[in-house]
């Protein structure tokens, strides 16, 4: 299958993951089971490289981080006094610390620009001044966010949910020639079965097969279509199924 990379914006760096891992397994931030959520990153990362998305050094890095902070957590408890005084010395500090330190700080400004995008959008609706006749002016909607009210860590979740239920299943031994997908062919299906279903279709039901290529290629067309703004995601609530909304421009 020819290489396709995708990097979005919606990926907000490492410290961004974490807070979602948080935030999705109820953790109390200031005592994080560092051998769970260490787990949890990696399986995100994996799943991102299997995506052949655009995985940042600094993943890597927070990766890296979190393994040695594990270490440290695991390290042998000895009786020899000499050796838990020299330990006592160079792990003066909780080696989890640092990043909850850093976590709490990043989510002070992540909430602080949510606070200004908010008050921005509200400030951007008032004018001051004379009343003027706007019928004239062909009035324009507003973008519409393509995640709604998921992240996109939720979606690469839902995919490796998906994935490990499709891996488990047992299939039928055959041998079938290697057909490489385009992914514009697979993006045009997508919308096709879409307007179909009059306009919307559940995540699982956009993987009708358990092939792996394919798997990967459904989920990388999802994700363009999202960029282009062809389609949206929902989720009415927190572990819910994920529904797959066709712009309202592209359904005939």
């Amino acid at each position: 299958m020819t290489q396709y990379n995708v990097r979005l914006d919606a990926f907000e760096g490492p410290l961004d993951l974490l807070l979602h891992l948080i935030n999705r397994y109820e953790i109390d931030i200031y005592d994080i089971p560092v051998a769970k959520i260490t787990e949890q990153y990696l399986e995100y990362i994996h799943t991102m490289q299997e995506l052949q998305l655009d995985v940042a050094s600094e993943y890597l890095v927070m990766a890296a981080t979190l393994i040695a902070i594990k270490s440290k957590t695991l390290l042998p408890k000895h009786e020899d006094e000499d050796y838990v005084h020299q330990l006592e010395m160079d792990m003066e500090e909780d080696p989890r610390e640092e990043l909850v330190r850093r976590l709490i700080e990043y989510r002070k400004y992540k909430e602080a620009a949510s606070y200004l995008r908010e008050h921005e959008s509200k400030r951007s609706l008032t004018f001051s001044k004379p009343p003027s006749d706007l019928e004239h002016i062909e009035s324009k909607q507003e973008p519409v966010n393509p995640v709604s009210n998921i992240t996109i860590y939720d979606i690469v979740g839902a995919f490796q949910s998906l994935f490990d239920k499709k891996r488990t299943k047992k299939t039928p031994q055959t041998k079938i020639d290697r057909q490489d997908i385009p992914i514009d062919k697979r993006m045009r299906e997508i919308v096709s079965e879409l307007r179909f279903r009059k306009g919307r279709q559940t995540f699982q039901n956009l993987f009708p097969y358990s092939s792996k290529d394919h798997m990967v290629v459904t989920f990388l067309a999802i994700l363009e279509l999202m960029k282009t703004r062809q389609i949206r995601c929902k989720q009415s609530e927190n572990f819910n199924e994920i529904v797959i909304d066709l712009m309202e421009e592209d359904i005939s």
